[in-house]
């Protein structure tokens, strides 16, 4: 989506995940860095990620939240859930119809944002990860009641532009949260155990590291370009009496399978609490 180009971003709060997201949109070229405009509570902050993303003459750094909002198309609400109100409070009068207002905040749902805006605002709620940052991203959306294609499909290529997104029922993105929004931690969790056996059978840590981070990343690539199911493409490396099977009968020994799918459903429920 070209015409992006042309359009002001304003990411309100550059924290860990709005950052991972302006750094990748800037990256990525959709929307050109001296376009986005970034405010933070902690300037210092902004400023920081400001000269990070760059741009000609420069990614601009608002005194405030509503006037950051004033200049902007499209407005990514990123801070954290707690301060959402008094943040839309504070740029509603700023908002109107013609700019569409973007969420990450886990568990403010639609309803809650719409309320606190001018009536007739489109809204879109993303649940995003930090991936995002180097361009590989799985972002879950949902539209609000005045939001229409054309929003949606601002956002969606936004998030394309640092990864893959997926439209859904805005009922689903808590366990979106639970699966894509928390799982890069149960991943780095599995790299750091893998790297640890490695070292533990007398392999370099930088090695263990690099093989174990590498083995991940081809097998999720393999799993997204082959499109078959995990279980198929397990069985092709599982030889009868080999060593891969063997470890297998371990990981299923210690439950790791169904400790993974406890691991999503207590994410999942603890995003349904907070909303």
């Amino acid at each position: 989506m070209s015409e992006l180009l042309n359009n002001r971003l304003a990411v309100i709060g550059s924290g860990k995940m709005g950052g991972a997201l302006a750094k990748g949109i800037a990256r990525s070229g959709i929307v050109a860095a001296d376009r986005i405009t970034l405010y933070d509570a902690f300037r210092a902050q902004a400023e920081a990620l400001a000269a990070e993303i760059g741009g000609k003459p420069g990614t601009q750094v608002a005194a405030d939240a509503a006037s950051a909002v004033r200049a902007a198309d499209v407005v990514l609400i990123a801070v954290k859930p707690g301060i959402v109100p008094a943040v839309l409070a504070e740029i509603a009068p700023a908002v109107d119809s013609t700019k569409l207002v973007i969420s990450i905040a886990a568990g403010v749902t639609i309803s809650k944002i719409e309320a606190l805006l001018p009536s007739g605002v489109p809204v879109v709620r993303v649940m995003p990860n930090t991936p995002a940052l180097v361009g590989e991203g799985a972002s879950a959306l949902a539209s609000g009641t005045s939001a229409g294609k054309a929003h949606l499909a601002i956002a969606k290529a936004l998030l394309d532009a640092v990864g893959k997104s997926f439209v859904v029922d805005e009922k689903l993105l808590d366990a979106v949260t639970g699966l894509s929004g928390s799982g890069p931690a149960y991943v780095y969790l599995i790299i750091e155990a893998l790297s640890d056996g490695g070292v533990k059978a007398g392999l370099p840590r930088a090695i263990a590291r690099d093989l174990a981070a590498q083995t991940v990343l081809g097998s999720a690539k393999m799993v997204l370009e082959t499109g078959d199911h995990p279980a198929k493409l397990k069985d092709d490396v599982t030889t009868p009496g080999g060593t891969t099977i063997a470890g297998i009968a371990e990981l299923e020994r210690a439950g790791v399978r169904s400790a993974l799918i406890d691991a999503v459903e207590a994410a999942t429920e603890r995003s349904r609490e907070l909303s």
